[in-house]
C-alpha cells in the first residue's frame, strides 16, 4: 500500500478449489485449520519483510460453506513504534454484497527475524560434526 507501506493479500478459499480443507470438519462444519491461517499470515509477512510472528490471536473460526467460497484478505499494516507490523485476517462470503461487513478471524503482530542462523544449512554434515553409532 503506497501511503502506509502495508501489504494486503487477497484470495478465495473453498472446498472445491482446496479439497484438502474438506478433511478439517468439526461438528459437520468445514473450518479452515489454525495452521492454514498461520501460513496465510507468514506469507503476507514475507511480502512485507516481516515474516516472524510475534503475537497471534485466533478470534473467530473461518467457516467454509458447503457450496461456494469465502473471500479472504490478509492485511499487514505499517511498522509501529516497536518495529512490529499489525496483521489481521478477514473473510466475507464470496457472493456477499460489497457493503457486507468482513469478519476478522486473526489479529497479531509480525516482526523481522533478529539475526541470521550462525550455521550454513547448505553444508552437510555441518563443520565439526562427529559421526556416532
Amino acid at each position: 500500500l503506497p501511503e502506509t507501506g502495508g501489504v494486503v493479500g487477497t484470495g478465495v478459499l473453498s472446498v472445491r478449489t482446496q479439497p484438502w480443507l474438506a478433511d478439517h470438519v468439526v461438528s459437520g462444519t468445514v473450518l479452515v485449520p489454525g495452521a492454514a491461517l498461520v501460513e496465510l499470515v507468514v506469507r503476507a509477512g514475507d511480502e512485507a519483510g516481516t515474516s516472524v510472528i510475534d503475537e497471534l490471536v485466533i478470534e473467530a473460526p473461518l467457516v467454509l460453506p458447503e457450496k461456494g467460497g469465502v473471500r479472504v484478505q490478509v492485511a499487514v499494516s505499517a511498522l509501529d513504534d516497536l518495529g512490529r507490523r499489525p496483521v489481521a485476517v478477514y473473510s466475507a462470503a464470496q457472493d456477499a454484497h460489497p457493503e457486507t461487513p468482513w469478519t476478522r478471524h486473526v489479529s497479531g503482530f509480525l516482526t523481522k527475524q533478529d539475526h541470521a542462523a550462525d550455521f550454513d544449512l547448505g553444508t552437510w554434515p555441518p563443520a565439526g560434526a562427529e559421526p556416532v553409532d
